[in-house]
């Protein structure tokens, strides 16, 4: 049903049409000459979808949709289309020339079909400059501008009415972190700071300038967030999306920054006993300001009171380290650091003083979290193994200084 009120508000939107069933738009989408909001559905009032369409100078409308579960949808209208409803075709189509995508779509109207998108294609559409639809030997093409601001808008926007409600629905072009939630999880944070700032680590995890951290490391900044690489200056970074009940952020670099080299996640099963690197900068401002590297083992495939969202690792981790790579031998990510136990806490319980009790955010929950934000990350095969120097490396090259000027709240938190 969500599909027909979307369909239904887009053909309304496309000035093709009669009056949408489907309330919306709630809150504002407005990217380029993208436009849009939260909908609801038809029958029951219940949100479901959030969309956005442009129009072009052929006659054409795009839209570009996604429901409460998070499942992605591509739209086309036009007057002069003549469909039957319900009739199903397939449209080829190709992003910058590259290879062909052949989508299903169904017609909802006579003037307007739609496919639903596979995550690789949304992700395909979101780094593209141009996109080409083959219907029936007919091509359209398309000029794609404000794309990747756009989807993650339309992330957003499902992101926030979930978690808030239609009430509350806004400029979901704004994207801020969200207070971090208080699950049971190791404390404290491993991010340190030096006076008014706090410091982290972060990853980049694709060529466009995705870098991942901690949710902790970047809630309670004011003002620039900042990174950079060692002996490079500091960029200002963007904050994308936030999950604080699994404490991950996800920033993006300057446009006018491109990353050669970057990390990938390992795509295979990991066991306890397995050998991991940690890197980062820990206790920046008092140490080095080089990254450090820190060796061990994985302990366990979970972490306080059976979390299996985390490993335990050995691997000594200081104030710093949070949001830091964690890789195994063949140089592949399998974890993020994001805190060690508390230590003094554990001795006023139990008398003795815990030592290389360590946590990493699995990568099942991290690939999930940049599933949902649409981010071109690549995984790959362990191949051999490297000496840990050849792996500090390599990661060098996109292992990031995160830093901010933090609140006087989020400085008494830590």
């Amino acid at each position: 049903m969500w599909l027909r009120s979307l369909i239904v508000a887009f053909v309304s939107q496309a000035m093709i049409a009669g009056p949408a069933h489907a309330a919306g738009p709630f809150g504002t989408i407005h990217v380029g000459n993208w436009n849009g909001g939260a909908y609801t559905n038809d029958s029951t009032g219940a949100f479901s979808h959030c969309a956005a369409s442009t129009p072009y100078a052929n006659g054409m409308t795009l839209l570009v949709g996604q429901d409460s579960n998070k499942a992605w949808l591509l739209g086309f209208a036009n007057p002069a289309f003549r469909f039957k409803k319900g009739e199903n075709l397939t449209i080829d189509v190709t992003f910058d020339g590259q290879a062909e995508v052949k989508l299903f779509a169904t017609a909802f109207s006579e003037v307007m079909v739609s496919a639903v998108l596979p995550t690789n294609v949304a992700r395909a559409f979101q780094k593209a400059s141009l996109m080409v639809a083959v219907a029936r030997g007919t091509p359209f093409q398309f000029s794609l501008t404000s794309t990747a601001p756009l989807i993650t808008a339309v992330t957003n926007c499902v992101t926030r009415v979930k978690a808030d409600g239609l009430d509350k629905a806004g400029d979901f072009t704004k994207v801020t972190a969200k207070p971090q939630a208080a699950p049971d999880k190791p404390a404290p944070p491993a991010s340190g700071k030096l006076g008014g700032a706090k410091s982290g680590t972060g990853f980049v995890v694709s060529a466009s300038g995705h870098i991942v951290t901690n949710n902790h490391v970047v809630n309670g900044c004011v003002g620039d967030i900042k990174g950079n690489l060692t002996g490079e200056a500091a960029m200002v970074l963007r904050v994308v999306s936030t999950d604080a009940n699994n404490d991950l952020a996800l920033l993006q670099a300057p446009s006018s920054s491109t990353f050669k080299d970057f990390a990938r996640i390992r795509d295979r099963s990991f066991h306890a006993g397995d050998s991991v690197v940690a890197i980062g900068f820990p206790y920046h401002g008092l140490l080095s300001s080089d990254l450090r590297v820190t060796t061990g083992i994985v302990s366990s495939l979970s972490g306080m009171r059976n979390d299996t969202r985390f490993l335990q690792i050995s691997a000594p981790v200081q104030p710093g380290n949070s949001g830091g790579p964690l890789f195994d031998t063949s140089g592949q990510i399998v974890g993020v650091v994001t805190g060690k136990i508390p230590g003094l806490r554990i001795a006023a319980m139990t008398g003795d003083i815990p030592e290389n009790i360590n946590f990493a955010i699995k990568t099942g929950a991290l690939r999930d979290f940049l599933d949902n934000s649409v981010v071109p990350y690549q995984t790959a095969e362990p191949k051999g193994e490297l000496k840990t120097t050849d792996i500090a490396g390599n990661a060098r090259a996109y292992t990031m200084l995160i830093s901010c000027t933090a609140t006087e709240q989020a400085d008494a938190k830590r």
